[in-house]
This record gives structure tokens, sequence and C-alpha cells, in this order.
């Protein structure tokens, strides 16, 4: 499991993941119904990348994006 702590971070999972499944961005785009430029702005860690898009993309990939409670230092 990889744990996004920030937009880039979770672009680079989303990336990586597009790269393991043999796809280019404009496949992936064409695939997910988004643009290239949509596919760009997430993989480049744009902060205002629409949510449900970026969900979206993410199911489309294969991937499931999950929230914790974060365990406070002690």
């Amino acid at each position: 499991m990889e744990i996004a702590y920030t937009c880039e971070d979770l672009g680079c999972i989303v990336r990586d993941q597009r790269k393991r499944e043999g796809l280019t961005q404009l496949q992936l785009a064409d695939f997910c119904g988004l643009s290239a430029s949509f596919i760009s702005d997430v993989e480049n860690g744009k902060p205002t990348a629409e949510l449900g898009k970026v969900l979206f993309l993410l199911h489309n990939l294969g991937l499931d994006l999950g929230v914790s409670e974060r365990v406070a230092n002690r």
C-alpha cells in the first residue's frame, strides 16, 4: 500500500500505475473519457484537479483511495 501525503505523491502513484498498465496519457484519457491534459495535471500534482474526476481516474486504474485516522506520535 502506498501512502500519498501530497497531490504530488498521488500524481506519482497515478503515473506509476498508468505505466505499469502500459498506457500513454492519451490512451488512458481515451479509456476514461477524460482529457489528456487532465491526466497530465493529476500526474503533475495539480492541487485544483477535480476530486470526482480523480476518484473516477483511480477507479479506472484499479486503484482504491482510503482514508484512515493518523496515529499521533507519542
